[in-house]
Formats: structure tokens, sequence, C-alpha cells
């Protein structure tokens, strides 16, 4: 019989939302890290590690579809797997719009697949989105294409074809709309085995990938956002780890196929604030 010891919970992306995540819920559990970073990956498992924390790490690539299948299964091996928080993402000032598509895209879809035959009944999914998904204009048939499509023809949909997106801004944008609605049609399946998933869609966050964004083409209008939105405040890595932890934890059990917009007020003002 499993104790609590042989929880797994399984972090993708160790950026500053992804630690954030894993030091919450690694406590009492066996933590299994993917980055595609060797050199991140290792000294955020050593932080941990040092934080008391029992540690497993695994180089993924989410783009790839074998290397994604050898984390789910790495993850069966360690134990009986509970959590899933897959933070791992490119942004448009770190990426040109193929490897957005790739990663952001892709990846999360793959991940998505993998996990759903090896997540644990009961067990609870979490991906992390954006409210770029959030504000892309609305076109309810694509949504249904993007939450649909096998896996594996994904990224031949003519609206992502080369030449199709305009700039990384805008593949981010349909990359992380593509999330919210893969997850939604993703919970039936994940219901057949009796577990959860949901994404989450940050605001503009304080995290390195954060920083960069600010400090890059769009900073001044992200800048404007802020100030304008209810809150007047960048959000935190720990909101988001513990918006995560909700979403994962029983308060939720009643919760499947949702997003939930974690942006500090920023789209109700960009729609409402006049």
């Amino acid at each position: 019989m499993m104790g609590e010891g042989d929880r797994v919970v399984v972090v993708t992306g160790i950026g500053g939302m992804g630690l954030a995540v894993a030091r919450r819920l690694g406590p009492g559990s066996r933590l299994l890290l993917a980055d595609v970073n060797g050199t991140t990956l290792g000294a955020a498992a050593e932080v941990l590690r040092a934080e008391g924390q029992q540690v497993v790490e695994q180089e993924t690539d989410v783009s790839d579809a074998d290397s994604v299948a050898a984390l789910a299964s790495a993850a069966l091996e360690m134990g009986r797997v509970d959590v899933l928080v897959h933070t791992a993402g490119l942004s448009p000032v770190q990426a040109p719009i193929d490897a957005i598509l790739r990663v952001d895209l892709l990846g999360t879809a793959l991940v998505l697949d993998a996990f759903a035959s090896a997540i644990a009944p009961g067990g609870a999914g979490v991906v992390v989105a954006s409210m770029a998904g959030t504000l892309w204009p609305q076109d309810l048939e694509l949504e249904r294409r993007l939450a649909t499509t096998p896996t594996a023809a994904l990224l031949d949909l003519p609206e992502l074809a080369e030449g199709a997106i305009d700039n990384p801004g805008a593949a981010y944008g349909l990359a992380k709309k593509a999330n919210q609605v893969r997850v939604r049609a993703a919970s039936v399946r994940w219901g057949r085995r009796r577990a959860r998933v949901n994404s989450i869609s940050p605001g503009v966050i304080s995290t390195p990938m954060g920083a960069a964004e600010l400090d890059g083409p769009s900073g001044a209008f992200m800048r404007s956002m802020v100030a304008g939105s209810g809150t007047a405040r960048l959000g935190t890595p720990d909101d988001i780890a513990a918006v995560a932890e909700f979403l994962v934890g029983p308060q939720s059990s009643f919760i499947t196929g949702t997003d939930l917009l974690v942006d500090g007020g920023v789209v109700a003002s960009l729609l409402f604030g006049g």
C-alpha cells in the first residue's frame, strides 16, 4: 500500500512559477522536475533538496513526443502520479513564431495526452496558459479545431501555417488560447480516470520571463495595463503557486475543464476601465 511519500508531483518548466509551485506542492511528496535546460534544472533541484524535498530531475523537451512520453513513464516508476503542473513555455521576446507554436501550443497538447493515462484516479493537473489567450479575439470554429484536432496534426492547421501569423506576440496569444480550450477538451478524457485538469491564465508576473517582456517592445503597454488594473501591481510566482495548490487540492474537487484568470484585474480594466 502506498503512503504519502509515494505521492508524485510533476512540475514542468522550472522558472519562477515552476520553482514556486514545486516548493509549495512538494513537501511530503516525491517531486519530478522537468526542464529543457539541464543547468536550470540542476540548480532548482539542488535548492529544493537543500530545503528537505525529495527531488528527481529529468531533462525534457516538451515539444518532442518521445521526450514527454519518457517523462510520464519516469513519473509512473516513482509512484502514484497525483499532481501535474505544466508551466513550461516560451514568451514572445524569447523565441520566434515557430518555436512558440512548438513549445507553447504543441508541447501542452503532448503533455496533456501523455499524462491523461499516467495521472492517478483522483489526481489533478494544471496547465499555465496566459491572459493573452483570454484577450485573443473569439473565433469559435478555430477554438473548436484547436481543442479537438489530433495532436499529431495540430501544427498542420492552416491558421498556424508559415506566414499566417504576423509576429511572436500573435503566436503566443493564439497558443495560449489553444491551451485554454485544449484543457477544456482534455478534461473529458481525464475525467474517465476520475482525474481533473484545469488551466491558469496569469497576467504580468514578476519572473525572469516577465521581466524580459517588460524590457521588450511591449513593455510600456504592459506597465500601463498593470497600473490601470484593480490591484495595480505585478503578480508574483507565489500568487500563481497558491492558485495551482487550490486547483489540485480537495477544495476544488468539483472544478475541471475550466480556466482561472489570475491577472490582478488587467483584463477587466482593459474591457471596462474606460
